[in-house]
């Protein structure tokens, strides 16, 4: 594994459950800024059942990018770790962003 997928992996990996981060935060703690559509393009990659909590990752909107069969799976994962979704795949950042300053 190179050492972009193995920083953004590891920052992927730290999300807490009942947390959500956007694409671009984890770019940036990864130390890759501006790097935002890759590390979704790595994530589209993962292999089926993979542990890694990829589903607690959304766009900078706060709106799940995934379409069809995938956006409800992730809507379905988060909301049994307890975050609100709206129908149409938005959740509040507000609320639910991940700040590793507090941990």
């Amino acid at each position: 594994m190179d050492q972009f997928l193995a920083q953004i992996f590891y920052v992927i990996d730290r999300i807490p459950e009942g947390s959500i981060t956007t694409y671009g935060e984890v770019a940036r703690m990864a130390g890759f800024p501006g790097y935002a559509r890759h590390v979704g393009k790595a994530l589209s990659q993962l292999p089926e059942g993979s542990k890694l909590p990829w589903h607690r990752v959304v766009n900078s909107q706060g709106r799940i990018s995934l379409k069809g069969d995938d956006l409800l799976r992730q809507k379905r994962k988060l909301t049994a770790e307890g975050i609100e979704v709206s129908q149409e795949g938005k959740i509040k950042l507000r609320q639910y962003r991940w700040n590793p300053e507090q941990e």
